[in-house]
């Protein structure tokens, strides 16, 4: 079991959410300029963060 392949699964994923909702508050016109940004760069570092951590971690076997 590889700690940081897990964790770098879960920050994918949340980057997945975090981009996500941007999107559909974009598209819905439901928040305010500020909070799409917030969301959108959090989702982009946190997806860029754990698909790079997904990638450089060696496999144990």
């Amino acid at each position: 079991m590889n700690l940081k392949r897990i964790f770098g699964a879960i920050l994918t994923i949340l980057g997945i959410v975090g981009l996500i909702y941007a999107a559909v508050t974009f598209a819905n016109d439901s928040a305010s300029t500020k909070q799409m940004i917030v969301y959108g760069s959090l989702g982009l570092v946190f997806f860029i963060a754990g698909i790079g951590l997904v990638k450089t971690t060696k496999d144990e076997g």
